[in-house]
C-alpha cells in the first residue's frame, strides 16, 4: 500500500477533524500492504484516516455569478464531499456558470457536478434587483 504515492513503510501524521477531540493519528503502510492506523480514540477517527489516505474528499465552497441579483456573486457549495482530485476541474466549471436571481438557500445551482452524482447548491438567498422608477 502506498501513502500519498510514496512507497511502503512511509508514515503520515494527521489530526482527525471528525470531532472536537482532535486525535493525533499516524498512518503507516504495513509490510503486508495494509494500512496501520494508530492514535484514534473512536472508529470515526480510524475511518477518517483511512479515507484521507486512500480517497480524500472535500466539500467545495465557492461563488458563482448572478444576473439581476442584489449582489454580483452567490455563495455555493457541493451538497456532499467530492473527490479531492476533482476540485480544480469543478472550480473551472463553476467559474463559467452564471445564474439568474432570485435564488433560495438549498436550490440546486448545478446538478450532477462532473458526473459525480453530487449537486452544487446555493448557500444563501439571493433576491432579484427590484426595478426602481
Amino acid at each position: 500500500m502506498t501513502i500519498d504515492g510514496k512507497t511502503k513503510g512511509n508514515n503520515r501524521k494527521m489530526t482527525c477533524i471528525t470531532c472536537p477531540t482532535g486525535c493525533q493519528l499516524e498512518v503507516r503502510g504495513g509490510a503486508d500492504g495494509e494500512l496501520e492506523i494508530t492514535g484514534f480514540q473512536c472508529r470515526r477517527g480510524e475511518e477518517y484516516a483511512r479515507n484521507e489516505v486512500l480517497n480524500p474528499k472535500r466539500v467545495l465552497t465557492t461563488t458563482v455569478k448572478v444576473r439581476n441579483g442584489v449582489l454580483p456573486l452567490l455563495p455555493v457549495r457541493t451538497a456532499k464531499a467530492i473527490p479531492k482530485g476533482l476540485l480544480e476541474r469543478s472550480m473551472d466549471t463553476l467559474a463559467d456558470l452564471e445564474i439568474q436571481a432570485p435564488v433560495r438557500t438549498g436550490d440546486v445551482i448545478l446538478a450532477n457536478l462532473l458526473d459525480t452524482g453530487i449537486d452544487v447548491i446555493a448557500s444563501r438567498d439571493m433576491e432579484k434587483v427590484s426595478n426602481v422608477g
